[in-house]
């Protein structure tokens, strides 16, 4: 920032009040902060921060007259000798705001002078000093709080390397044996004076604990939470790492200390009111509000925080509800928590070797069986994928289901009602479809048929899809579109794309169907179904579940402002149009359909992976919702078993 652009009415916020100049003597400089003085101004180094101040060439004498200040008297002669409303004191004003805004002053403590912050030399007020708002708290309640070190071996290397770390801290720490806890884990409790026992079985609310685990080849430290919490989320992620274990070869000699520090520094930064060190990462992978685990490898020797979505919660900041997914982005930004290949319950998909045009296709695997997803994009697909991925698992949950008419999952309320309530829909439209041909009696009467043929003045987004059908897959087929009687609802339209035989349609030669608010939208997912349908029989022949795309992704990708060219042609153009639809659409099929798509809980008896899973999808902000009594998944929307 350039100085000398500062005016008079930065000095004061009005005449003769107090100013940042007048407040100087709270202040003193971070320890650690490095100063490189400039031909025209100073450039300022913290811990994480750092600031360019330029100017003219008194700048640095500037600046030096400051950091005397700081260092010195706090700022009172500097303060007496700047005139209130002078340029000098508009640029001395201007300079604290930015030190201010940077974080490169602490608060003195009250009755010092000078660099308070670790005055003693001592390594660990020195590092408070550059990191707390409050170092002499932050130092206060590390002296308040004894931590006991827990594990089935006390002398083990994992936990005198944890002693020694929080030791060098200044916390003090007791070793202790705890029986019951899992070779290979210890559980650091830290408790201040009057609060009760890691040993008890009511915790206090300011008990923080945190338990590190080391097995051949990886290693984990836990979110800081209660000892049960801790506990908890210790055994889930020993479990999932299970497989990652290494077999055979030395352990590296590094790994405990590492593991140790890492735990030992989450704690510290509990206690003394410091952001967690997941969050100094920077990583934008992380998820803000959910709690993450470092995890460490010994093959190539890393270490890493991950999002970690636990499946037992205990405390209350665990248990509270997480908010829905709103956007496709974090829908997108959440898929690698629930599919991370250290800590997560779904197996990533991956476009790997699969075509991309026409249409996007990903794999996954669920269960050892295949599962590839087509959608008009890749990002699509893979959500897609995920959905349905989980719907498969979860469906175990239930006896008999299989998957087929289990929960639906959608990446929040409204994607997961879209989903669900189309495919009971698919089922009203075979019904009605039945009543008008007087094979079955529906329940609105029957539907009534909508010509349609690929002409001037259809959807852009129908007529290409159309035409990548039949004209680049070079597939004869034909479309049926009919207008479904909702009682008085909204309008809905069933679409189906059938392969044609010698100038018939051939029986059961479905490729696509969709339901959609308008008869151009019903036919262009129709149609884009029907294409990843074909391009995945002959690029993935052996994949045993296939999802093919629905409208109820638009309430998802509907951009917040389209550009100036993207017309109706554009994807983003037409799932913002679908997206302002989905509305009126939903409204209609819960008319049509006579149900109301309710929350879905795994039952008492259901397997733990199931549990697992439906905790981790909560907790990432999807939604799981029943199926419709009694209706089985249409084949063509998102077909199970092929």
């Amino acid at each position: 920032m350039t100085v000398d652009q500062a005016g008079p009415d930065m000095a004061t916020s009005q005449e003769g009040e107090p100013d940042a100049l007048d407040s100087l003597g709270r202040w003193t400089l971070r320890p650690g902060v490095s100063v490189t003085v400039l031909p025209h101004g100073v450039h300022l180094r913290g811990w994480i921060t750092s600031v360019t101040l330029e100017g003219g060439a008194g700048l640095p004498v500037l600046w030096g007259r400051l950091a005397e200040a700081l260092a010195g008297d706090g700022g009172a002669e500097l303060a007496q000798a700047a005139v209130a409303g002078s340029p000098l004191r508009a640029a001395l004003v201007t300079v604290i705001g930015q030190l201010h805004d940077h974080d490169l002053l602490v608060e003195r403590p009250a009755g010092e002078k000078g660099d308070a912050a670790g005055e003693n030399g001592d390594a660990a007020g020195q590092w408070l000093g550059a990191v707390a708002d409050r170092p002499a708290e932050a130092v206060a309640a590390l002296i308040r709080n004894r931590v006991q070190v827990l594990a089935a071996r006390p002398d083990g290397p994992l936990a005198r390397a944890a002693a020694r770390a929080l030791d060098r801290a200044g916390v003090r720490a007791a070793t202790a044996e705890a029986a019951d806890l899992p070779d290979g884990q210890v559980l650091l409790v830290a408790a201040g004076p009057g609060e009760p026992s890691p040993f008890a079985a009511e915790q206090d609310a300011e008990e923080r604990a945190v338990v590190v685990g080391l097995r051949p080849g990886v290693g984990f430290v836990t979110p800081v939470g209660s000892a049960r919490q801790a506990r908890a989320d210790a055994d889930g992620l020993a479990d999932r790492l299970r497989r990652r274990e290494a077999l055979g070869g030395a352990e590296h000699p590094g790994l405990p200390a590492l593991l140790a520090s890492a735990a030992a520094q989450r704690l510290v930064c509990a206690v003394a009111g410091l952001r967690d060190p997941s969050a100094e990462a920077g990583d934008a992978r992380l998820i803000p509000g959910l709690p993450a685990a470092l995890i460490t490898e010994r093959e190539p020797l890393r270490g890493e925080y991950r999002t970690w979505a636990g499946p037992v919660l205990v405390d209350a900041d665990r248990v509270r509800p997480r908010p829905d997914v709103r956007t496709l982005a974090e829908a997108l930004a959440r898929i690698p928590v629930l599919t991370d290949r250290l800590a997560g319950v779904l197996d990533e998909p991956d476009p790997g070797a699969l075509p991309q045009l026409p249409a996007a296709l990903v794999r996954s695997s669920v269960a050892g069986e295949i599962l590839v997803s087509g959608s008009a994009r890749a990002d699509l697909a893979r959500l897609e994928a995920v959905c349905r991925a989980a719907e498969l698992l979860l469906g175990k949950g239930e006896s008999g289901l299989e998957g087929e008419g289990g929960p639906v999952v959608g990446a929040g309320a409204v994607h997961a009602r879209g989903r669900a309530l189309r495919r009971a829909g698919a089922g009203a439209a075979v019904q009605q479809q039945g009543a008008r041909s007087g094979d079955t009696a529906g329940p609105f009467g029957g539907a009534a048929p909508v010509p349609w043929s690929p002409e001037p003045g259809r959807h852009p987004q129908a007529l290409h899809w159309w035409s990548v059908l039949v004209r680049r897959l070079g597939v004869d087929a034909d479309v049926a579109v009919s207008r479904l009687d909702a009682g008085g609802g909204g309008a809905v339209f069933h679409a189906e794309v059938q392969v044609q035989a010698q100038g018939r349609t051939a029986t059961g030669g479905v490729l696509g169907a969709a339901v959609e608010a308008s008869a151009d939208d019903a036919v262009a997912f129709a149609a884009l179904s029907a294409v990843v349908r074909v391009q995945a029989a002959a690029d993935a022949p052996h994949a045993r579940h296939l999802v093919t795309p629905s409208g109820a992704v638009a309430s998802l990708a509907r951009p917040e402002a389209t550009a100036p060219w993207e017309d109706a042609g554009w994807t983003t153009a037409w799932l913002a149009e679908s997206a302002a639809r989905e509305p009126g659409l939903q409204e209609a099929l819960a008319a049509l359909t006579g149900w109301s798509p309710q929350p879905w809980e795994p039952p008492a008896d259901a397997h733990a992976d199931v549990r697992v899973l439906w905790s981790a999808l909560r907790q990432c902000g999807f939604s799981v919702l029943s199926a419709r009594p009694g209706h089985r998944t249409h084949p063509t929307l998102s077909e199970g078993s092929r």
